[in-house]
């Protein structure tokens, strides 16, 4: 579904996370309630790129949810949702990798995403 209306979202993804939407694996995609995303919205396509390539792939936000923190949004999402190859404490540790303690205190959105 896509018209006039329909916003598109540029970001992008690390290579293994990137292989996991574009596999319709990944379905939950984690980022900072940053104040550039606090608009996304249902409806809304986001084409995930890796930095330095060509490589795109296109999904729709089916929902947006936030949390205050990265710990509560695994637990309320499913670890398996965000990345079904690694465990609920290896995902902490590497989302908490990307994101600094100052980052995550500006809270965490949960985009339940579906491949376009």
């Amino acid at each position: 579904m896509t018209d006039a209306t329909t916003r598109v979202r540029e970001l992008n993804l690390y290579r293994q996370y990137f292989d996991l939407v574009a596999a319709g694996t990944k379905t939950i995609e984690v980022r900072v309630k940053y104040p550039h995303l606090a608009d996304l919205a249902a409806g809304d396509t986001i084409r995930f790129s890796i930095k330095g390539t060509d490589e795109t792939c296109a999904v729709r936000i089916v929902r947006v949810t936030e949390y205050a923190d990265f710990a509560a949004l695994l637990d309320g999402e499913g670890a398996a949702k965000v990345n079904p190859t690694a465990t609920r404490d290896e995902q902490l540790t590497n989302i908490r990798a990307i994101y600094p303690p100052e980052k995550e205190a500006l809270g965490a959105l949960a985009i339940e995403i579906a491949l376009l």
